[in-house]
């Protein structure tokens, strides 16, 4: 049995990573380091994620066609995940360039490429997919009128929509209407919401400014203290697994690619972000992107 189908719409890129001492300073060169490429983009981190874990995945990107697209291609099929309607555009396939410090803090430049080229006309050309789907898992590293598209074709269909809301940046309040599940970060919360998401209060404050907005489930993730999950008027705190962190590139995607394994197996949104932390916890604890997510046998 395949079990209830996940759909990710996304980002695709090749990402190369530097692993040195320190994050450099404008104007700063660092010297030395562990170079690392190795496949990654928001979207494929998920949809690789939810496939690792257990799931029943199909993703659907936008590569140029280059050898990065290629390769990254043939990395989606080596997973199983079923890519029968990824698209394809005459721009170059997306790179990412991430610096990771000796205690696991990065920053990441991103060239979009082909992924800044998903149009809303290229979301109506898989909408039966959409439709079809039980859950979908989007993110913003591709333009936000796509987003905007798919989950309201998804809304419609009932299907359950999960918003990454990375990188943050400021969104029509439309897309709040059919979003099931958001799960910012306390910075992405601030942008998002208005309110400055610091402390405890704070946070709350936020998850009744998201439920105003439409959502109806929100988990907060808070990095290494863990995550408030919020449903049906009930907040509980996850905390953190306490593990040494190498590299949390790929971490929040890890959490959010098994929350919606999670649902999609009958799991609760509590049990759902325990299960998630555990998947995360394992990933900031080696390098990379899709390298250092677990596979579901890895959690035992």
């Amino acid at each position: 049995m395949k079990g209830k189908k996940i759909l990710v719409i996304g980002s695709s890129n090749t990402d190369m990573t530097i692993k040195g001492e320190h994050l450099p300073v404008p104007g700063e060169t660092i010297l030395g380091g562990q170079f690392v490429m190795g496949p990654g983009g928001k979207g494929a981190n998920q949809a690789v994620a939810a496939k690792r874990l257990g799931g029943n995945v199909e993703f659907i990107c936008k590569v140029g066609r280059d050898i990065f697209g290629e390769n990254a291609l043939a990395g989606y099929r080596k997973e199983g995940m079923d890519i029968s309607h990824v698209l394809y555009s005459d721009e170059a396939s997306g790179v990412a360039l991430i610096l990771v410090d000796k205690s696991g803090e990065n920053v990441i430049s991103v060239a979009a490429g082909a992924n800044g080229d998903i149009t809303p006309a290229d979301i109506d050309s898989v909408a039966e997919v959409i439709r079809g789907a039980d859950y979908l898992i989007l993110q913003l590293e591709i333009p936000v009128a796509a987003v905007l598209r798919a989950a309201e074709i998804a809304h419609e269909a009932g299907v359950y929509v999960i918003l990454n809301p990375a990188p943050a940046c400021k969104l029509p309040e439309e897309l709040f209407r059919y979003i099931s599940l958001i799960t910012p970060n306390q910075t992405e919360s601030t942008i998002m919401t208005g309110v400055d998401v610091k402390d405890e209060e704070s946070r709350s404050e936020a998850v009744r400014a998201f439920n105003r907005m439409g959502v109806k489930d929100v988990i907060i993730t808070l990095g290494s203290k863990g995550s408030l999950v919020c449903t049906e008027g009930r907040q509980t705190f996850v905390p953190a697994r306490k593990v040494k962190a190498v590299d949390a590139t790929a971490a929040g995607d890890t959490f959010c690619g098994a929350v919606c394994v999670a649902l999609s197996q009958g799991k609760s949104l509590e049990d759902a972000a325990i299960f998630a932390t555990k998947a995360s916890a394992l990933t900031v604890q080696k390098m990379g992107a899709q390298d250092s997510i677990p596979y579901i046998g890895d959690l035992d």
